[in-house]
């Protein structure tokens, strides 16, 4: 059966970007500020997805995901992002922890290679031991409006998977204006994505918080429509926990409670970790310390 987009509500750009930045007004209490600052490193993706990647590196992130601050209440990290060589460094490091191990994939991060070398790839990393696939759809089929091929190559995926859990990267900086997102959004969970996420990280425009609000309130009526849940991942550019609460605060308004938790909700980052711990122990000791006092990997 060939796939046909089903209709998706327009996105008004102008009433989205004013949604989103009223987010950006949302305040936490102090006596709330631990809760909120645990949250959020509990549903950290730490990246690191760099050609100089070493085991060494690798390992190094894996136990700062373990014990991301020592002496200290911070929870772990929810997964360790890497490249697909580096899966079986970062299982062994984690191993007997819950701490996730999520791999790029399918060709990451231009997804420009013949689909049975991205299935491949998929297939070998799930076998390497990864938790979670992050695979990046075809943007040249989604912009030529071959919709069906977007599809039929995420569900394809999805089922080279197996029992690894699947983020479909949209790479929203290059689709287009918001409406491009919506129908981007819907076909991807159509396909059985268990996570959208917005962005590789490796082009000038990630995450941003009109972007992410769209592709929450696709969430959205597909769990009004069907009673499905689909995860949401926005990935860079958010460097600061007071960026990470405001995310939270719009998944809180626009999806409730159910969505404030790991299982649902990632943010995909190597710096905001740094940033949270220095806030933390601003609220241990009143003070902020250097960011010189946190390893940069």
């Amino acid at each position: 059966m060939t796939y046909t987009l089903p209709r998706v509500p327009a996105v008004d750009q102008v009433a989205a970007e004013m949604r989103a930045k009223s987010f950006t007004t949302r305040s936490i209490k102090t006596t709330a500020k631990a809760r909120a600052l645990a949250l959020v490193t509990s549903m950290i993706d730490l990246t690191t997805l760099e050609g100089s990647d070493t085991p060494d590196k690798v390992r190094r992130l894996c136990r700062k995901g373990l014990q991301p601050l020592v002496g200290s209440e911070v929870p772990p990290v929810a997964a360790i992002c890497v490249y697909p060589t580096m899966v079986a460094t970062a299982k062994d490091e984690l191993r007997g922890s819950n701490v996730k191990v999520a791999a790029v994939a399918t060709a990451f991060p231009s997804g420009q290679s013949f689909l049975d070398i991205r299935l491949a790839e998929v297939r070998d990393t799930v076998d390497a031991g990864a938790d979670e696939i992050d695979m990046v759809i075809n943007r040249g089929a989604f912009l030529a409006g071959d919709y069906a091929r977007v599809y039929d190559e995420i569900a394809d995926v999805k089922e080279a998977c197996g029992p690894a859990h699947l983020k479909v990267i949209l790479e929203t900086g290059e689709i287009g204006p918001l409406d491009q997102v919506r129908k981007a959004s819907q076909i991807a969970i159509d396909a059985g994505a268990d996570f959208i996420k917005t962005s590789t990280g490796k082009i000038g425009t990630a995450a941003t918080m009109p972007v992410t609000l769209v592709m929450l309130e696709a969430i959205r009526d597909e769990y009004l429509r069907t009673g499905r849940i689909i995860g949401m991942k926005p990935a860079g550019g958010i460097r600061t926990a007071k960026q990470a609460w405001h995310y939270l605060a719009m998944v809180k308004e626009t999806l409730g409670d159910t969505w404030l938790t790991p299982d649902l909700f990632r943010i995909g980052a190597s710096s905001l970790l740094n940033d949270v711990l220095m806030q933390w122990r601003k609220l241990e000791t009143g003070r902020y310390q250097s960011d010189d006092y946190f390893s940069k990997d």
